[in-house]
């Protein structure tokens, strides 16, 4: 596993498409200026070894060696050992709706990135805790399977959209089955379900299966995002909006949340319903719901040891910029004498 030691130094990484543009403006500025003095024919005569392929390749292995050491900066680190350790938490799984009716714009910047925005403030607010995350439309499917690694369920989280699911709906009752695979029973009593959607579409017979969820220790939560009055769903295409969706009869869409359906399922698992639209609400009530909720010891492993791995960055940014330094802007003699395409004797 590697680790980033100081990420900031990533950002002097501008310098290269700098370098780039200045390098292109100095060689319209040289043509430009030689054009003024001589014709191209007589130009290839007064410098005959001139080569801006040696110019440019030049160009490319200084900006290697600087970006090689830039990323030393950062001191990328390798784990090296792996330790055993004991931690205290509970297990939350997030279900995230990602059905095309979370792409409307009723909220800003719309009910899907909202969403995303409440798990990931929440999921920055917990402890030891360990989160997963499952996305549903049509079909359900885990996003992340539990772990303690919050990054990289942060990380994963940015990536959830529609594509990620083969048909369209909203397959609530699978999300609810797929969570179920996801708590370890021998270790975890105290385990956390929390659905956010705009609750379009959901089957009746999910307050059911919520029950059954709730009786096996799981407590569950939803949250709504979306506006009663709704808004149509955006249709893109390849990110350029084409217009908005519509049904049968050529008639635009109009999506809405039904927070009556999301509070059905709180009440049948004995759990609560949050209005999702101002991002702080429901990251603030999870946050002190899972904070006072009864802390589980458990296993997990982690890297002790990390090793640094800069000066092999340092070594080879160091090794361009030496073979910068003895590349010449001029041909190459012995390349000039070699006659591939017998140019020579076609001119004789």
């Amino acid at each position: 596993m590697y680790k980033i030691e100081e990420p900031i130094y990533f950002s002097l990484l501008i310098i290269i498409p700098a370098m780039v543009v200045i390098f292109l403006l100095v060689l319209w500025w040289k043509k430009r200026t030689q054009k003024k003095f001589s014709d191209l024919n007589l130009l290839k005569r007064l410098a005959p070894n001139s080569s801006i392929f040696k110019s440019v390749l030049k160009l490319i292995i200084l900006l290697l060696g600087i970006t090689f050491l830039i990323i030393s900066l950062v001191n990328p680190k390798m784990g090296t050992k792996l330790k055993t350790v004991k931690r205290e938490g509970v297990d939350i799984v997030f279900a995230l709706d990602v059905s095309k009716s979370m792409l409307a714009e009723d909220i800003a910047p719309n009910r899907l990135e909202k969403a995303k925005q409440i798990i990931s403030k929440t999921i920055d607010k917990l402890g030891s805790d360990r989160v997963g995350i499952i996305i549903y439309a049509g079909n359900s499917y885990p996003l992340l399977p539990i772990t303690t690694d919050h990054a990289a369920a942060n990380m994963f989280l940015q990536n959830a959209n529609p594509d990620m699911v083969s048909s369209q709906g909203t397959d609530i009752n699978g999300a609810l089955e797929l969570a179920k695979t996801y708590y370890n029973n021998d270790e975890q009593t105290n385990r956390f379900l929390i659905i956010i959607s705009d609750g379009e579409d959901h089957q009746e017979e999910t307050k059911q299966v919520a029950q059954t969820l709730t009786k096996e220790g799981v407590k569950i939560y939803t949250v709504g995002v979306g506006t009663e009055n709704g808004g149509p769903i955006p249709m893109r295409l390849n990110g350029s909006m084409i217009g908005y969706k519509k049904d049968r009869k050529g008639e635009t869409v109009i999506t809405k949340r039904k927070p009556e359906v999301l509070q059905g399922i709180a009440d049948a698992a004995d759990g609560k319903y949050i209005d999702g639209n101002i991002t702080e609400k429901p990251v603030k009530v999870l946050a002190e719901i899972i904070a006072n909720a009864e802390k589980n010891e458990f296993e997990t492993k982690q890297f002790s040891d990390y090793k640094d791995q800069f000066q092999w960055f340092v070594a080879i940014g160091l090794l361009f910029l030496i073979i910068d330094i003895f590349l010449f802007e001029k041909k190459t003699k012995w390349l000039t004498k070699v006659d591939l395409f017998n140019e020579e004797k076609t001119k004789k």
